[in-house]
């Protein structure tokens, strides 16, 4: 059951054998009026850039953009992704997995009329998926809601998720928590402490996976959460990364479980 945004506890400090997640907006980020006008703080991707080498390169981002909007906004940093909540992922080696776009056709044009007769809607296209933003429009969550849900009635193959000023269809069962899983399989995040950190209703699911395997979900603002800790705003997740960065920076690598010692020769 959720717990309330008084009930969080702050985060522990990051350990050299965690295998770090990140969301991006709302997190990594602060939200902006539409996608594309977030700022980057100037420290933020040297700060990324030193945290993925102190882990091992276990550090990634699980994210409802599109990795290379991602990609774009973290340049020249390339780091492990998952984006559209999974339904793209690129791994530590750089490979990456798509799954096969559903027809969108009739969902993108029912979004598209409804942003052409209510004035603040915005309307995003993404590879397998349509998100209806009405950050603009905050009063017409109902009809947006209402008119998604219509459209996906008779497509199984499809969900809605509820975000924050957002309805999105996607692809029926993807979501961060999968795209974590599936990360915990790899290299250099197997027999790693999974930590994640989410600000939105879209990261509960990777909290619900992390914790079970014996990990740290934080979330990022207020509201109630599966997370056991809570950090404020993206502003505390900068300076709790910062932390963590300098206390790395004075502890050895540690050993995961897909480790093992040399053989003596």
């Amino acid at each position: 059951m959720p717990k309330s945004s008084s009930n969080l506890q702050l985060p522990p400090p990051l350990g050299r054998d965690a295998a770090l997640f990140l969301d991006f907006d709302g997190t990594l980020v602060g939200l902006a009026p539409t996608p594309e006008a977030i700022e980057i703080p100037p420290a933020l991707v040297p700060l990324l850039s030193d945290l993925r080498d102190q882990l091992g390169g276990a550090l990634a981002v699980v994210s409802g953009r599109q990795i290379d909007s991602i990609d774009r906004f973290l340049a020249p940093l390339r780091l492990p992704a998952a984006g559209e909540h999974g339904v793209q992922r690129r791994n530590a080696s750089g490979h990456t997995q798509e799954q096969r776009p559903p027809d969108l056709i009739p969902i993108l044009e029912i979004a598209n009329e409804l942003a052409r007769v209510h004035e603040g809607l915005l309307v995003e296209r993404k590879h397998a998926a349509i998100a209806l933003h009405y950050r603009l429009a905050p009063q017409l969550e109902a009809v947006c809601r209402d008119a998604m849900s219509r459209a996906i009635e008779n497509h199984p193959q499809l969900e809605l998720m509820h975000g924050k000023f957002v309805f999105e269809v996607k692809p029926t069962g993807v979501n961060k928590g999968i795209a974590i899983d599936a990360f915990m399989t790899e290299a250099p995040f197997a027999g790693r402490t999974p930590v994640f950190l989410g600000d939105d209703t879209t990261d509960e699911s990777g909290f619900a996976v992390v914790q079970p395997r014996g990990g740290i979900a934080i979330k990022v603002g207020s509201g109630p959460s599966l997370a056991l800790h809570r950090l404020e705003s993206p502003r505390a997740v900068y300076e709790w990364l910062v932390q963590a960065r300098d206390m790395l920076a004075t502890q050895k690598p540690a050993r995961t479980n897909e480790e093992s010692p040399r053989s003596p020769r």
